[in-house]
């Protein structure tokens, strides 16, 4: 019977998911100015890389043969991601670049499976083969003092505040806010990561700040310039013409390095709308899981070098951080995608990675770090995830009743009768959601 059934016909859906999930995973390049670098080049590739192999083989010393061989095994995976993986969701300044930044982040999540199967001795003798002072370093929290004489606010003191990591702290936020590219979104994140630091102040001492550090220099200071600052360049993008010129149309030197520097600079630009007249409560938990996600790579982050004792300067924190901080430009744009999109039926393998990353350093974080988990508050926890999902169903609501009263705004001015009375009943189906969680969680409480 099953020789002689017959097969299965396409459907035309099937042909639109695939297309979807493609322009968020396997991104193509539409606008090539000189094809020699995007023609495939694998023979070349290949002779460069195993000559390169046979230049660094050497039996002299076990240790560097040890490093150069494990530097090489990352060098060969990189060059496979380039020949194999998917572009992902971006094209600029070439696919390469992003299956090199997949291939990466590949590598750390088999690094962070591999990590999880160690003990403790075997995770420090790692640790101290990487970089031998690190059997002298000390966490920040054993040297330093928080939140100490709060009530004496001067100058000096403030100024002292705005070092190299205030300064990134404010870069953080602005590449955030264009990654995300809404107000409501970054305000709500940065509102309630302060609230994440006093839940888990009981756990890491460096959370606990005094009230002018925490409200004035990080809130409005830090986090909204940045916010700020990344929002507005997002209004520059989308307001700006995307037409793009072959360079080899260009015959001034002048105009083929502008050319050659906006290589760099997205191809398009695409107006995000986390909340949108068809959102639904699928939405609404979606975001909250994004939310969920981000304070939990926030927290490993702190986690990690308190656990495994490493200043924040050290190269295992700053690395850490430039590698997450790439994958989550592709990441964010697949999971907007995957929420925004009815078409689109599954998350890009780059949010897919990212997502077990997360998970999984939090997994090292709790196994390695038993001691300091034990201390652990459980209703400061549970009251913290109470508190995410308050402020989020809030901060979604604001966001409804904005595009709502703008969209009473642009029927007045002339619109069309039909797309207002759409909207205008799809936000009060979201109204009837919302009260309908708030009066869940009230009741609960």
């Amino acid at each position: 019977m099953a020789a002689n059934a017959a097969p299965r016909t396409p459907r035309n859906d099937d042909a639109e998911y695939k297309l979807h999930f493609r322009m968020i995973n396997e991104q193509q390049v539409h606008d090539i100015c000189i094809e020699f670098f995007y023609k495939p080049h694998t023979i070349s590739l290949l002779t460069v890389t195993v000559l390169g192999l046979m230049y660094f083989v050497d039996d002299a010393n076990s240790d560097s043969n040890l490093r150069v061989g494990l530097l090489v095994v990352v060098s060969f995976f990189v060059v496979i991601s380039v020949l194999a993986f998917p572009n992902g969701p971006f094209t600029r300044p070439h696919p390469a670049v992003w299956r090199i930044v997949f291939g990466l982040s590949v590598m750390y999540f088999l690094f962070l499976v591999f990590l999880i199967f160690l003990n403790w001795d075997q995770v420090k003798a790692l640790m101290y083969w990487l970089d031998p002072n690190l059997r002298y370093a000390t966490r920040e929290a054993d040297i330093m003092e928080y939140a100490v004489n709060c009530t004496v606010i001067t100058w000096e003191r403030i100024l002292s505040h705005f070092d190299i990591f205030a300064f990134g702290h404010f870069g953080g936020w602005a590449m955030k806010a264009l990654l995300i590219r809404s107000y409501g979104l970054c305000w709500t994140i940065s509102i309630t990561w302060e609230l994440t630091e006093l839940f888990f102040m009981h756990l890491l001492p460096n959370f606990a700040e005094c009230w002018w550090d925490q409200v004035i220099l990080d809130i409005l200071l830090c986090n909204g310039g940045g916010i700020w600052l990344g929002m507005t360049v997002c209004r520059f993008l989308e307001m700006r013409t995307y037409c793009w010129a072959s360079i080899k149309e260009i015959h001034t030197t002048t105009g083929k390095l502008k050319r050659v520097v906006l290589q760099f600079t997205p191809a398009s630009w695409t107006y995000v709308r986390w909340f949108d007249p068809k959102s639904s409560f699928q939405r609404l938990a979606g975001i909250y899981l994004f939310m969920i996600l981000w304070q939990l790579t926030e927290l490993n982050t702190f986690f990690l070098k308190h656990i495994f004792i490493f200043q924040a300067s050290h190269p295992l924190s700053w690395c850490r951080i430039l590698l997450i901080g790439v994958i989550t430009a592709p990441t964010v744009r697949q999971y907007y995608a995957y929420l925004t999109d009815t078409q689109c039926k599954r998350v890009g393998t780059q949010c897919w990675v990212f997502g077990a990353i997360a998970f999984l350093e939090a997994l090292a974080c709790v196994k390695f770090g038993h001691d300091l988990f034990s201390k652990t508050q459980i209703c400061s926890v549970l009251l913290w995830l109470l508190c995410l999902a308050l402020i989020t169903l809030f901060c979604l609501y604001g966001m409804v009743w904005y595009e709502q009263n703008k969209m009473k705004v642009s029927c007045f001015l002339g619109y069309p009768i039909e797309t207002c009375d759409n909207f205008l009943a799809i936000a009060d189906n979201f109204n009837s959601i919302y009260f309908k969680c708030a009066s869940i969680l009230t009741c609960r409480l």
